[in-house]
């Protein structure tokens, strides 16, 4: 089972279109059979987030994290057929995902296509040019993972490092994160950390600026906020035990 992120960029992203995603474009990416599917959407709960950064234009409104069997499959193919026919440009991005803190999925009794209740911050990283491939992992996977977790109000952290781009002319993007922050982070820092007080706001703060900026990630990234609709999952719960054993 491979992942694979698409990114979506459009330089219109209102209500209708968001809507058209969620109600239209994912029972069709669902009728194709992908073993897994989350979409990622900037629509109005999220909009505004004070966490926005953006160097892309036109910039991401949307991601579709999609599960196949193969990157080079007919699901894939056909999925990035429908994105692309939803935007004015559509990346793929063949990934390893890591759960640091695994965010809730089916398993945990979400409902299929209803908003996750949060903000789902995401992170486009680009490993800088004088940091080598595995120091920048190093630094961002093990220095930098217990730091985010601790400074910040995260209640689900995925991080998926890039194998490589699957589509001609995608945006150079060497690391893609997905948090989950409560609703209320969109427009309070306090929330967002999860700090106490300003004091405690400025000392998580300056811990996290530090621990990015070790690795480049406070500089040259895409901060997109979203609402998450899981759809499917490609990991069904375990099998319970049985109770007797046969020979």
């Amino acid at each position: 089972m491979e992942k694979v992120i698409v990114t979506m960029r459009s330089a219109r992203a209102d209500d209708a279109w968001c809507a058209r995603m969620v109600q239209d474009v994912s029972a069709e990416l669902l009728e194709i059979g992908l073993p897994g599917l989350v979409l990622n959407i900037r629509d109005a709960p999220v909009r505004d987030s004070l966490m926005t950064l953006t160097t892309l234009d036109p910039p991401v409104v949307a991601l579709a994290s999609v599960w196949v069997q193969q990157y080079h499959g007919e699901q894939l193919r056909a999925a990035l057929d429908l994105l692309g026919a939803e935007c004015d440009s559509a990346a793929a991005y063949l990934v390893t995902e890591s759960e640091p803190l695994p965010p809730p999925d089916l398993r945990a009794g979400l409902t299929p296509g209803r908003r996750t209740d949060a903000l789902a911050n995401i992170a486009l990283l680009r490993r800088p040019p004088d940091l080598d491939a595995a120091t920048w992992l190093h630094r961002w996977h093990v220095d930098h993972t217990p730091v985010a977790i601790e400074t910040q109000a995260t209640f689900g952290y995925v991080q998926n490092t890039v194998v490589r781009a699957l589509t001609a002319d995608a945006p150079a993007i060497d690391g893609i994160v997905e948090e989950l922050f409560p609703p209320q982070a969109v427009a309070d820092l306090h929330a967002f950390f999860g700090a106490a007080d300003d004091e405690d706001l400025s000392r998580r703060m300056r811990a996290m600026v530090a621990s990015t900026d070790a690795f480049g990630a406070s500089s040259n990234i895409d901060a997109v906020p979203t609402s998450r609709y899981v759809w499917r999952s490609p990991f069904s719960a375990p099998a319970a035990e049985s109770e007797t054993c046969s020979s």
